[in-house]
């Protein structure tokens, strides 16, 4: 399916997120009592934990985190000599990354049929992003909007549905993806759960951005090898400001 797509119009994505305040004792007292009410239904699975213990994974839901890091890789070239350049928007300033964000995938979907793509995309990523702009008050891009389109319409990729090959059973990361098809990826840095700790402890975002662009590339290895393609050359990653 995919293998019909041209991979110079795929723009490769992976976002990160943070819960809004540093702790749970830092929320005002109306945002307590709606995380109490969250993360009582959390607490049924997580019995040792309590609703303060759990806070730190309040990032992953759109209406008590934010995005702090949107990072996109878009493929140049073809056969062995393909290079990904790759680009990040971050700051503490979710307005401001997101209008940003906004800005340069609308000039660059603006003239031809354009893809995302994104591990678990259609179920985290894009709909996260989509929420933070409304919450924002700012306008969704049309590539992102899927209000009113029939499911042949929406022009998104997702590495986790591509594997499951029609199997809706299970969840796989993408870690354990990159794995399984020999794709090396990195051991030297943070996971997810740890985003909010490096970013509201150490409060260090070039971190963050380090390990969400590693997260683009892996994601854009996995789609290249999923299609027989030749996988990036390290040599071949470009970073542009």
């Amino acid at each position: 399916m995919a293998a019909s797509y041209p991979l110079g119009n795929i723009l490769f994505l992976d976002i990160e997120t943070v819960p809004q305040q540093a702790s749970y004792d830092a929320l005002e007292d109306g945002w307590k009592e709606l995380w109490n009410s969250k993360s009582a239904t959390l607490l049924k699975y997580h019995g040792e934990e309590t609703k303060e213990s759990l806070y730190p994974r309040a990032g992953i839901y759109a209406e008590f985190g934010k995005i702090v890091c949107i990072s996109c890789g878009v493929l140049q070239g073809s056969g062995e000599q393909k290079k990904i350049a790759l680009k990040s928007f971050a700051g503490d300033n979710e307005k401001i990354l997101l209008h940003e964000f906004s800005t340069m995938l609308n000039k660059w979907s603006a003239n031809e049929p354009k893809f995302l793509c994104a591990h678990n995309g259609k179920e985290f990523d894009f709909p996260y992003i989509c929420r933070r702009l409304v919450i924002n008050a700012l306008p969704i891009p049309q590539l992102l909007n899927v209000s009113g389109k029939k499911p042949w319409e929406v022009s998104h990729l997702d590495t986790m549905e591509l594997w499951k090959f029609g199997d809706f059973k299970s969840y796989t990361s993408l870690n354990l993806l990159a794995h399984t098809l020999g794709i090396p990826t990195p051991k030297d840095d943070i996971d997810g759960s740890k985003v909010w700790e490096v970013y509201w402890i150490e409060k260090n975002i070039p971190r963050i951005v380090t390990y969400c662009q590693k997260d683009v590339i892996t994601v854009a290895q996995v789609f290249l090898r999923m299609q027989g393609e030749p996988l990036i050359r390290e040599e071949n990653i470009e970073i542009k400001g």
